[in-house]
């Protein structure tokens, strides 16, 4: 890191891929929840949840604005949304003053940073420049929930991302294939399929749960957890998206977790990736998947 570089970052810093050229704004350290049994981004130690002091971010983006032409800003870390209205306003203000350029401000967010925002508090971010923020359902089944302890139901990730729409904020939502493992495989899909149905989300992607770090924390909290070989994640997958019935939502399935790269429009192009899924399925050697070498978090 360039030390003249204004912004202050606490490795390792995550973003959604498609935020590859957003300026990466930290305001605030870890993921106010961080008790997922399947995630390992914010578990070491410099990354326990504080909330950046809101001035340090003020002056970070003034000092950015005078070396960069912004058009993106990606407010960091796993969840700045665990801010309360109050505390969001004066950085998305400071962002508009100095950063007129900017186009798009968005954010990873809990279903449970909702809550406990009103409508009005939501539009009125969304009017300063929230866009769009990138929703961790993971599953929409409450069995997998509780068992991964997202801290999350069904009914709770319902709730948030219907708030959302009301409020003219995008939701990218994040399901996990392969989370229920052999057990809940089916329920999962289902479910997930039931929660995209039923509040429509501008756009939904699939990753495949991975352990970089090893399964020790998932394994000692899910002790009964079958891994999924690569075509039950296929199966699944294929569950999943027959019984969507989406309008008109953006899919991918191209993160660097998944075997076989699928994009399109739901529901569209529904029956084309239906059919490419069955084609992996029945002839794997015909298509080309990513190899586990080629595979990551």
């Amino acid at each position: 890191m360039n030390h003249a570089f204004p912004i202050h970052y606490i490795e390792p810093v995550f973003r959604p891929p498609s935020e590859a050229n957003s300026l990466i704004l930290p305001v605030t350290n870890g993921c106010s929840w961080n008790k997922c049994t399947f995630c390992e981004m914010y578990t070491a130690p410099q990354k326990k949840f504080h909330v950046r002091n809101e001035q340090q971010v003020i002056e970070e983006i003034r000092k950015a604005s005078e070396l960069l032409a912004v058009r993106r800003v990606f407010l960091a870390d796993g969840d700045a949304l665990a801010l309360s209205t109050r505390r969001l306003i004066p950085i998305l203000q400071a962002i508009q003053e100095y950063m007129p350029t900017v186009q798009r401000v968005s954010s990873y967010c809990l279903p449970s940073n909702v809550k406990n925002k009103s409508v009005d508090e939501l539009k009125e971010l969304a009017d300063l420049g929230l866009k769009l923020v990138y929703v961790g359902c993971e599953s929409g089944d409450d069995a997998v929930l509780s068992w991964v302890n997202k801290g999350e139901t069904f009914a709770s990730s319902a709730e948030a991302l219907n708030k959302l729409a009301q409020a003219g904020i995008s939701r990218s939502v994040m399901i996990l294939n392969g989370l229920g493992g052999q057990a809940l495989s089916e329920q999962h899909a289902k479910n997930s399929a039931r929660l995209m149905n039923e509040t429509q989300p501008e756009y939904l992607s699939t990753l495949v749960v991975s352990f970089p770090l090893g399964t020790q924390r998932f394994v000692d909290a899910y002790p009964d957890f079958l891994p999924l070989t690569q075509a039950q994640l296929f199966h699944e997958l294929e569950h999943m998206l027959s019984s969507l019935t989406l309008n008109n939502t953006i899919f991918r399935s191209d993160h660097a977790s998944n075997y076989l790269v699928l994009k399109g429009v739901l529901g569209k192009d529904k029956e084309k990736l239906l059919a490419q899924i069955r084609q992996a399925i029945e002839r794997p050697q015909q298509v080309p998947l990513r190899q586990e070498w080629q595979r990551g978090l």
